[in-house]
């Protein structure tokens, strides 16, 4: 018998593969198709009926504070964590009860902006919108802990590859496809107004997917035993040890603040290129039609392929190893925009850069979701746990590269994109920290 020290056989290509094929991993594909489809409803496809139905550029504009349920999601995280909902926890368990109440409400709060007209009346749009947000957002909270909690360690990266593909899938179904079937609406002879209606009630179906899904799978054990040993708690007891025990539980864990900074500045580096990407794109001379081709069809297939790279990479290494691999291609990638902007208008130059930056960008992302995946181990919490790391990763790309656009105009484009590679540095620095005192390898114990 091997020993516990013995090193685990790296996994054979087939059994990389086939493990897409399992039934836990399917679950979650389906479930991050769902997730990804209502993100545009509240977003760049509403804009675009408002802007149709002559709403001034100024309200339109407002509009982008719809999406602040999906950056406060965290706050009512503990809820979905530690209440029990009459009949749905009962009949179907305490994250597919959860699931399944969230996007019944996603499908009323779709509904309900379908009958809204823009023209008319904003503010019940304004309202309708942040309905769907907050719904959404809460069915993410719930897909994420569901994800952690129903995957074994071995099909973790995978499940969060097929995550991604499919949440990718479903903000092109939102936004292409539901554009494409209000047109098709509209060739039949029916009026705009209720072609819009009738696109977002198509929409509205199609959350119907997640629910199916939901139904057909099975609570997952961590979260059967997590509802059992609080069972006899009151709603407010549950609720208060699942806000401060995410917390405390996380805070009292060796090199705790040394992680916290890794989860910020791993993603520091896409952060800082991405806010300038489109802007140095055009700025080349580009024109937008050339830039929203390549980045929606190059793109978007460099991304779906890029993520499951990452989940074969993290499935074949350790952790560690998998985190150096992710953080290294995606801070090198950002040279081939310093090549391009030498280049000059060169759309194979462009090509090649969107799809370098995608690629390896899908791959670190899908790694870095593995690790702050082991990082909750707590089934009373892991819902709360998750939007709090997902949160303060969202440091990087909010604040810390909001500078960005300062650091370009003062060194010009190529030697901006050298400096996106630098930016990556102290991270790489932490990790390599994190590492030598054995973080990681810890983590890896607790999961198996």
């Amino acid at each position: 018998m091997a020993s516990k020290a013995d090193p685990a056989p790296h996994p054979s290509w087939r059994g990389s593969l086939a493990v897409y094929l399992q039934a836990r991993v399917l679950i979650v594909l389906l479930l991050g198709f769902s997730s990804g489809l209502p993100l545009a409803l509240s977003g760049s496809t509403l804009l675009v009926w408002m802007r149709e139905s002559g709403v001034d550029l100024g309200t339109i504009g407002l509009f982008a504070l719809v999406g602040t349920p999906y950056t406060l999601k965290f706050l009512w995280a503990p809820l979905v964590d530690a209440l029990h909902l009459p009949f749905f926890t009962r009949r179907f368990g305490r994250r597919r009860g959860w699931l399944v109440f969230s996007q019944l409400l996603l499908i009323a709060a779709i509904l309900l902006l379908a009958l809204t007209d823009p023209a008319r009346s904003p503010p019940f749009v304004a309202l309708a919108a942040l309905l769907v947000a907050a719904m959404s957002s809460t069915q993410d909270i719930v897909v994420d802990a569901f994800r952690v909690e129903s995957l074994p360690e071995s099909e973790q990266a995978a499940g969060m590859a097929s995550y991604v593909a499919a949440y990718r899938i479903g903000m092109l179904v939102s936004t292409a496809g539901a554009l494409f079937l209000v047109s098709a609406f509209e060739s039949t002879g029916i009026a705009r107004t209720s072609a819009w209606m009738w696109g977002y009630v198509a929409m509205a179906a199609l959350v119907l997917i997640g629910t199916v899904t939901a139904l057909s799978a099975t609570e997952p054990e961590p979260s059967v035993r997590a509802e059992a040993a609080t069972r006899t708690e009151t709603a407010l007891v549950r609720v208060i040890q699942a806000a401060a025990g995410a917390f405390s539980e996380f805070l009292v864990r060796r090199d705790a603040l040394a992680a916290l900074a890794f989860v910020v500045l791993f993603k520091f580096t896409d952060a800082f290129s991405g806010t300038m990407t489109a802007p140095f794109v055009i700025d080349l001379g580009f024109t937008r039609n050339d830039y929203a081709a390549i980045v929606k069809g190059v793109g978007l297939a460099a991304t779906l392929i890029g993520g499951f790279a990452g989940g074969f990479v993290a499935r074949r290494y350790s952790l560690g190893v998998s985190l150096w691999i992710g953080g290294v291609l995606q801070a090198v990638a950002n040279l081939s925009f310093s090549w391009l902007a030498l280049a000059g208008v060169n759309e194979w130059a462009l090509a090649f850069a969107i799809t370098a930056e995608n690629f390896t960008s899908a791959i670190g992302t899908v790694i870095f979701v593995a690790y702050l995946s082991a990082l909750c181990r707590n089934p009373l919490h892991t819902a709360t746990q998750y939007a709090l790391l997902t949160a303060l990763a969202a440091v990087g790309r909010t604040y810390l590269s909001s500078g960005a656009g300062y650091v370009a105009k003062a060194t010009g484009w190529p030697l901006f994109f050298a400096i996106c590679v630098v930016v990556a540095v102290p991270s790489l620095i932490v990790l390599a920290w994190l590492q030598r005192r054995g973080h990681f390898e810890e983590l890896e114990t607790e999961r198996v």
